[in-house]
Order: structure tokens, then C-alpha cells, then sequence
């Protein structure tokens, strides 16, 4: 599986970005989908994962409230809605896929490139 993740930028506080994650190949094999996000100096974290039928969805504690993760399957796109934006949660975004449902990085065998996202204060 080939993922293309996009939309990450620069933005102020308060303010929103939707991620797009873009999946080809063999997509048949990744039942689930999900968000991790790398800040500097820190290891890669958990934001949300959502399986191809849209359910289940399970959230880090972090992004509730703030973040919804959904998917179009027609398209191979899942999205990350972010809302409400902070200085905290700059970081490279990065998709994955795997067959398997978890929070984990080894859960996921599939990674795109990642994409940059800086929220000024």
C-alpha cells in the first residue's frame, strides 16, 4: 500500500486544518487506517485510527474533542479533521495502514511521508 498524506501548513492558534491520507495499491489488505504525529525530539505518538467501514474509531486522550478522523473507502482517503489548534501540536503528521486494530507503530505496516504542521502562538 502507497500512502500520499497532504494539507499539513502553517497556522495560528484557534485555528483548523483537515489532513487527507490517499491509499493506493493494494488497499484490500488494510482494514484500518490511522493518524500518528512525530514532534522534534519526540518519538512518534498516537493520534486516532478508524477502520475502512468507519467503525470502530478510537482517539488518543489528547485529540478528543478536537480531532475527528474519518474515511471515504470509494475514494482509499482518510481524513484528519483538527480543530481548535494549539502550539503543542506542531509536529509531521504521518498516515498509516495495517490489517490490525491499535495505537502502537509496529501495528501498521504501511507509512506515507508525513506532513508538516506548525500552529503559532
Amino acid at each position: 500500500v502507497q500512502l500520499q498524506a497532504s494539507g499539513g501548513g502553517l497556522v495560528q492558534a484557534g485555528d483548523s486544518l483537515r489532513l487527507s491520507c490517499a491509499a493506493s495499491g493494494r488497499t484490500f489488505t488494510s482494514y484500518y487506517m490511522g493518524w500518528f504525529r512525530q514532534a522534534p525530539g519526540k518519538e512518534r505518538e498516537f493520534v486516532a485510527t478508524i477502520n475502512r467501514s468507519g467503525r470502530p474509531i478510537h482517539y488518543a486522550d489528547f485529540p478528543k474533542g478536537r480531532f475527528t478522523i474519518s474515511i471515504d473507502d470509494a475514494k482509499n482517503t482518510v481524513y484528519l479533521q483538527m480543530d481548535s489548534l494549539k502550539p503543542e501540536d506542531t509536529a509531521v503528521y504521518y498516515c498509516a495502514a495495517g490489517s490490525y486494530f491499535g495505537s502502537r507503530p509496529h501495528d501498521y505496516s504501511s507509512w506515507g511521508q508525513g506532513t508538516l504542521v506548525t500552529v503559532s502562538s
